[in-house]
């Protein structure tokens, strides 16, 4: 069995939260289906183009509303595992070198993506033949430096857990793509921005010399409270702002959807980014 993976990245750095990264998984045999479900629900909302977080605004609110129950539907049946990551800024790594500090975007997708999935956990007797076909949104390095870094992503089938989990990665299943022509990233790209979007608050902001937020602010807010309520029916007071929790490690694999708080383990406190909890 083959697991395909898409893999994203949103923006850098927020007021509280930054170093935004989502992941979507689904089973090679389920992949079709699961493409046809989200076309035909775009088809059918009369949605032509690429959708994405940005593009939501107030004429198109129910429309992204029944696009997200259309994607929560499949990721509460786990046909879709979702995994987002972030990074508060309350937190700040510390001890880094300059070559860390240059690379900290890749290693912290790198550590994303060996981690968020559980995916040593997806196979632990090593029963099935497992292999990954991975898909990253056009990485924003050079072409050299995203060799380096696929180079490290294929690596990870010789490492322990992933030997174990009898998990392979060739390097030909290995590729950018452009989200217009992936229909699970565009889907994935509204459940990333709308929690880097809610984490920093900006469903707070008022434009300079109104007193009212600005129309699209509240539709976004909208689309965000209604993919809450979504991820809430799989978990019941689910807090977006911190790891969640597992009762075993298994569940990290188990799990439909999980969130990531990343705590380097060395840091220094930064008390002008703390803010009260949602």
């Amino acid at each position: 069995m083959q697991y395909i993976i898409y893999m994203d990245e949103s923006n850098d750095e927020g007021p509280y939260y930054g170093n935004f990264y989502g992941g979507a998984l689904v089973r090679s045999q389920d992949y079709m289906r699961i493409v046809d479900i989200l076309e035909a629900k775009k088809q059918e909302l009369n949605i032509t183009g690429e959708i994405k977080w940005q593009k939501v605004t107030s004429p198109y609110v129910e429309k992204y509303i029944a696009l997200m129950d259309c994607f929560f539907d499949l990721i509460q049946e786990d046909l879709v595992k979702i995994r987002i990551m972030f990074t508060h800024n309350y937190r700040q790594a510390t001890s880094l070198s300059k070559e860390q500090l240059t690379n900290e975007y890749q290693m912290l997708y790198y550590q994303f993506f060996k981690h968020a999935f559980g995916l040593k956990y997806s196979n632990p007797e090593g029963e099935e033949n497992l292999s990954l076909r991975i898909y990253f949104d056009e990485l924003p390095v050079s072409p050299q430096v995203a060799s380096v870094f696929k180079d490290f992503i294929q690596r990870l089938q010789f490492t322990q857990e992933f030997l174990v989990a009898g998990i392979q990665i060739r390097k030909e299943d290995i590729s950018e793509v452009k989200s217009h022509q992936h229909v699970i990233l565009q889907y994935m790209d509204i459940v990333l921005g709308s929690m880097y979007f809610r984490l920093n608050e900006l469903h707070k902001v008022i434009p300079e010399g109104e007193r009212k937020r600005g129309k699209r602010t509240i539709a976004k807010e909208r689309v965000y409270k209604h993919i809450n309520n979504r991820i809430r029916r799989i978990y019941p007071n689910f807090n977006i702002g911190i790891s969640t929790g597992t009762k075993e490690y298994e569940e990290r694999w188990r799990h439909p959807y999980r969130h990531w708080l990343f705590i380097p383990s060395e840091h220094r406190i930064a008390p002008q980014f703390a803010k009260k909890n949602r």
